[in-house]
């Protein structure tokens, strides 16, 4: 038995040559069809990409390199699709690859030199400019390796101007490095870092939000801006950054102590403007004053807070305590335009008028092109114009939000006193006379929605001047041909006699 075993073993042996060869056979047939798939996909995406239809086009790339994982060409084009969908951390290891595979690849090492080169990679930059270079004359690769020298000495050269000091020389050489190197989170840090000790806070977090992109798992930069939009004074952008940096990290420490605080705060402003929606003025202003006393430190939320409060007594038509809160407000910042916006429209209701000229001139001064800012000076001018002439609130004694009822009601009560029937003396009937022209004149302008619309707009429906087409005002005292009689018994008398009392109701 053994010796039958022997035999057959030494047959199996004598056989091995032959199954290598036949597998060696097998496998090569089956490789030359996966390269003939894979180049026929490479075909296909190449046209599709032609055709700008990227995410096709990937697919087809994708297969081919599953088909061929040598096929360099294939990761070649599926790197330049990723480039064409800005998608350069997908491209680069694909470039990578190429180069393993094919070192002489002129364009792959080019493409990949400039990706080096935006991510701030000098070294690696210029080993593949000088590769490209030492294959053949390249122009773009000579400028290339041209424009690293003196962006290395940029970088240095700010990071010394950093430490003296000197923000604003740092930012300008930092300018130029970015410009070449825009996907290098450092240089933008650097930068943010420079406009933040100028005070420029919203240049600081557009140079800090692409880093929490081109920097993984970056909490500092979402803690960092989220300190800065909170010194700026907006306490709901500053609780959206210090939520992204917890999501990355819901055990940091900081980030955490930071977001308790905001979001106590944000908790109070949200009720304050509830209660503005409502209408609830006094305790809006409540809510915002407890506001500051949570938050006194930051100069822009004092600023904002403050504002909303002069807001609120505007709007409640309380103009003595606006003009206090705008006072407060213009203490902090004296070129703040809204304020001085709110100011006019609480001497407005002051009855303030050339206050209120000269509080939106002032803001003319500050920025003239200040959206509304020319409508509301010229109706503010008109409304002075108006006052210096006959103001019918001011005749009637009534205010400027008075309902008609209240005006009817004012009107009876001065026509009874100002009636001249109630006046012997001459001297004295004419002048009671005047004041009753200006109270029926007053009656007729504010007890009409469209007159007292005009003269809320600062035109005076009565003056034949601000009409067109001429015309006459309104003169209680003049009819069709004779003159009024005054009467309070109720008789007209024979001669078409006037009763406010009868013919105006």
């Amino acid at each position: 038995m053994e010796k039958c075993f022997k035999k057959h073993a030494r047959k199996l042996l004598s056989q091995v040559p032959i199954i290598l060869v036949l597998l060696d056979l097998h496998f090569e047939g089956i490789e030359g069809v996966e390269k003939a798939e894979s180049q026929k996909h490479l075909s296909r995406g190449n046209q599709l990409l032609n055709a700008g239809q990227l995410a096709d086009a990937l697919t087809h790339f994708h297969t081919a390199i599953d088909k061929d994982d040598r096929n360099y060409q294939a990761y070649y084009m599926r790197a330049t699709v990723y480039l064409a969908m800005g998608k350069a951390r997908s491209a680069l290891p694909d470039l990578h690859q190429v180069v393993k595979l094919q070192p002489s690849f002129v364009q792959a090492r080019l493409q990949r030199g400039n990706l080096f080169l935006k991510m701030g990679k000098f070294n690696e930059a210029q080993t593949d400019y000088e590769a490209v270079l030492a294959h053949e004359d390249h122009l773009e690769a000579t400028a290339k390796v041209e424009e690293i020298r003196p962006l290395r000495r940029n970088v240095n050269h700010a990071s010394k101007l950093l430490e003296a000091k000197d923000f604003h020389g740092a930012i300008n050489l930092l300018n130029q490095v970015i410009e070449s190197c825009p996907w290098n989170a450092d240089y933008r840090e650097m930068r943010a870092l420079a406009f933040e000790h100028l005070g420029d806070l919203r240049r600081a977090i557009s140079d800090l939000k692409p880093t929490t992109i081109l920097k993984l798992d970056n909490t500092r930069a979402f803690l960092r801006m989220s300190i800065l939009w909170y010194n700026l004074g907006d306490v709901e952008q500053s609780l959206d950054e210090i939520r992204e940096c917890l999501k990355l990290d819901p055990d940091h420490s900081e980030c955490y102590a930071h977001y308790k605080s905001v979001k106590k705060l944000f908790k109070t402003l949200e009720a304050a403007k509830n209660k503005m929606a409502q209408g609830d003025w006094t305790e809006a202003v409540a809510k915002y004053r407890k506001a500051l006393a949570q938050e006194s430190r930051i100069h822009q939320l004092n600023i904002e807070v403050k504002l909303k409060i002069c807001e609120c007594f505007v709007k409640a038509h309380n103009p003595v305590e606006a003009i206090k809160a705008a006072n407060d407000v213009i203490a902090l910042d004296s070129s703040n335009i809204p304020v001085l916006l709110l100011l006019s429209q609480a001497h407005t209701q002051n009855e303030d008028y050339q206050e209120a000229v000269d509080d939106l001139q002032r803001a003319a001064q500050i920025d003239e092109n200040y959206p509304g800012l020319p409508e509301k000076l010229k109706k503010a001018q008109k409304l002075l114009k108006q006052s210096q002439k006959r103001d019918y609130y001011k005749i009637l004694g009534v205010s400027r939000n008075a309902g008609k009822k209240d005006i009817i009601k004012a009107y009876r009560k001065l026509a009874r006193e100002w009636h001249p029937d109630n006046f012997q003396d001459e001297e004295e009937k004419k002048r009671a006379e005047k004041k009753f022209i200006e109270i029926a004149s007053a009656k007729e302008v504010l007890s009409d929605q469209e007159m007292r619309r005009k003269f809320d707009a600062g035109v005076d429906p009565l003056d034949p001047e601000e009409q067109q087409g001429g015309g006459q005002g309104f003169n209680p005292f003049r009819g069709g041909g004779g003159g009024f009689t005054f009467h309070f018994g109720g008789g007209r008398g024979g001669s078409g006699g006037f009763d406010p009392f009868h013919d105006e109701f």
